[in-house]
């Protein structure tokens, strides 16, 4: 008998420490960020351009109704998605053209050497925009492969339907490279034309779904983040005229088909349960190009302004089993939660040095009762000024100047109208009751008006603000390209 109790006890030990890497295995993180994509430009925020693979990750998972990004244009809002900072912390305003020489700085902690700590695979494939010199590049910042541009994609474009661009001779003229792709380190495409970016959404999600099949037995990092629906517009023919629409419809729609991609490839590989994705976006519409930018609903102005319309996106997150399916979450938390939240799932260690998001798995979770980690939100724009304060319901403005359509619409086509120049000063807002900012009820609210007011100067201490020329003690440099350092080569 006691034979027979050791041969029936050991192939069920066997098999139990078999399956203890398994259980222990850290989850899979995707992260899909889409361009220029605005509040109202998907399905489960009331878009009508058909979008069924991210209607079903909000049946399936949560809706984040007040998700902030850090800043309304593309390098900084990239920079603090990927640190877990304010923009203005790790030095990165506005966006970086083919001849900078910054970028991100090497002693900055991305999500994907958090993730390295534990022995993920990483990968990013689209638009990485944080500095295209080798030093900035993802290989040297945690990813172990990379695919895409290194900018934004009219840096420069060849499309009739964007003339008002310069030609690729006017560009070499004023001494402007060509658009690259970029595969590794190393540039494989030096001129990516019109006809090469209808196929990038497509390009990109073939990686993506490699990589999974690739890395499904590891756990693994996947940053998506595409160069759509960023100006100029392409779609792959399979597409074309497909959402009734008109192309910025056929654009989402391709969008949304990518995000399908990445969820059946998730199912096919048994990896639904232990797999956290993300779909959010880095900033609002560009609304000078009317028919080719979104809508950001029912929020104020959009891309290049911290108004709502600039720095909020419709952001779902999905994790069958974890995150309850079905929900909404109305509290105020922004790509810079990413990286803690995540560091907190994978048990990995945070930076040395501060940073500035917090743990949301409560949210993310559906904790009872569960509120904002965030007491007040700082918004920076224009190089380091600190435009506005905001909390859970309520948002002070600081005097400012902002573009803005004033009521006109958008260009046609792809050519975009001028905007004007507008101004606010001091003004609070209650976005609870009032969230496209039209209201200032300043004087019916000074005990807010007190304690966001000390929070400027919180923001300005520690971050600076370049309005009242405060330098800010808890600010990093940017990345520089330094003599001697290679550049990339078209």
């Amino acid at each position: 008998m006691l034979r027979a109790a050791i041969s029936l006890v050991l192939p069920l030990a066997l098999h139990a420490t078999a399956q203890e890497p398994e259980a222990a295995r850290p989850p899979n993180v995707i992260v899909i960020f889409i361009d220029d994509l605005a509040y109202a430009d998907i399905g489960p925020f009331g878009a009508d351009i058909p979008t069924p693979n991210l209607d079903r990750m909000a049946k399936e998972g949560m809706k984040f109704t007040d998700f902030l990004v850090s800043t309304a244009v593309c390098s900084a809002s990239r920079a603090a998605l990927l640190t877990g900072c304010y923009n203005r912390r790790i030095g990165i305003s506005g966006a970086y053209g083919p001849r900078s020489k910054r970028g991100i700085h090497e002693d900055e902690v991305t999500l994907a050497e958090l993730c390295k700590q534990k022995g993920y695979a990483t990968a990013c494939f689209g638009k990485w925009h944080l500095g295209h010199h080798p030093k900035f590049l993802p290989l040297q910042h945690g990813f172990d492969e990379y695919y895409g541009l290194p900018y934004s994609n009219d840096m420069w474009p060849l499309h009739p339907a964007y003339a008002h661009l310069p030609t690729a001779a006017e560009r070499r003229k004023k001494g402007y490279p060509d658009l690259p792709l970029i595969d590794g380190n190393e540039v494989v495409d030096r001129e990516v034309t019109g006809e090469d970016q209808k196929l990038l959404t497509k390009q990109y999600t073939e990686r993506a779904v490699s990589f999974i099949e690739r890395k499904k037995d590891q756990p693994f990092f996947l940053y998506v983040p595409h160069s759509m629906v960023h100006v100029p517009l392409f779609v792959s023919k399979a597409f074309e005229g497909k959402s009734g629409k008109g192309l910025f419809g056929d654009v989402v729609m391709e969008v949304d088909w990518s995000v399908g991609q990445i969820l059946d490839a998730l199912e096919e590989h048994g990896l639904t349960k232990n797999t956290l994705v993300v779909f959010t976006g880095d900033n609002g519409p560009w609304l000078s190009y009317g028919d080719h930018a979104g809508s950001a609903g029912p929020f104020r102005e959009g891309k290049g302004t911290m108004f709502e319309g600039g720095i909020r996106e419709p952001t779902v997150m999905w994790w069958p089993g974890r995150i309850p399916a079905g929900t909404t979450c109305d509290e105020l938390s922004s790509t810079i939660d990413l990286l803690p939240t995540v560091a907190k799932l994978i048990d990995a260690k945070l930076p040395d040095h501060p940073i500035d998001g917090r743990d949301i798995r409560p949210l993310m979770f559906g904790a009872d009762d569960a509120k904002s980690p965030h007491q007040e939100f700082y918004c920076y724009y224009a190089g380091g000024q600190l435009q506005a304060v905001r909390d859970r319901r309520w948002k002070l403005h600081l005097p400012h100047k902002y573009r803005t359509l004033n009521g006109r619409e958008g260009g046609k086509n792809g050519s975009p109208v001028p905007y004007e120049q507008g101004a606010i000063g001091v003004a609070l807002y209650d976005l609870k009751n009032d969230p496209g900012e039209s209201t200032d009820v300043q004087a019916e609210h000074p005990e807010v008006m007190t304690r966001l007011l000390a929070a400027v100067e919180r923001a300005r201490t520690e971050l600076g603000d370049r309005l009242t020329k405060r330098k800010g003690r808890g600010v990093r440099p940017a990345g520089q390209l330094k003599k001697g350092d290679p550049e990339l080569k078209w």
